[in-house]
C-alpha cells in the first residue's frame, strides 16, 4: 500500500488508481495493435449483392490449360489484345461483369499475370480464382491424392 502506518487499526482513506490505468491502456494498446494484424491477414472478399434471389451476375471465365493456352468463355484466345477486346465487349455489355481466372497448377505464373494484368488494363477489377478443395500438402508445390 501506500501508505504505512505503524497503527493497523486506521481505516484506509485513499486508493491509488494509477495502477489500474496503466494496466487499462496497455491492454487497450494490445487490443489496438492485435485488431488491426487480425484485419490485416484477412483475404478481401468482393461478397455479390442482390436484392431479390432472381438476380444474376454474369462471369467472364479464363481459362488456363498447363502448356498455357488461354480460352475465354469456352473459346481459343490467341494474345492479350484479342483477351483485352473480349473482356472490353463483355464489360461493355455488363458494367457489373466478374471474372473467373481458372490455371491449372502447372500453368507458367507469368501468363496468370499477364492475364489478370489484361483485365485489369479494360478495367475488369472484380477478378477471383478458381480451385478445387483439396488437403493440404506439408511440402509447396506438391499436390495432394
Amino acid at each position: 500500500m501506500a501508505h504505512s502506518s505503524s497503527n493497523s487499526d486506521e481505516a484506509i482513506t485513499g486508493i491509488n488508481v494509477t495502477p489500474l490505468v496503466d494496466i487499462t491502456l496497455v491492454l487497450l494498446i494490445i487490443f489496438m495493435v492485435t485488431a488491426k494484424l487480425i484485419a490485416g491477414q484477412s483475404v478481401p472478399l468482393d461478397l455479390p449483392k442482390a436484392a431479390t434471389a432472381g438476380v444474376s451476375q454474369t462471369v467472364l471465365t479464363v481459362e488456363i490449360d498447363d502448356q498455357g493456352r488461354v480460352s475465354t468463355n469456352g473459346q481459343r484466345t490467341d494474345d492479350r489484345l484479342a483477351l483485352e477486346q473480349r473482356a472490353s465487349l463483355e464489360l461493355g455489355k455488363e458494367p457489373g461483369l466478374r471474372a473467373l481466372i481458372s490455371a491449372s497448377s502447372r500453368a507458367n505464373h507469368g501468363t496468370v499475370l499477364q492475364v489478370m494484368d489484361s483485365l485489369r488494363k479494360v478495367g475488369l477489377s472484380k477478378i477471383a480464382f478458381a480451385a478445387d478443395k483439396a488437403e493440404p500438402s506439408l511440402k509447396f508445390g506438391e499436390l495432394s491424392p
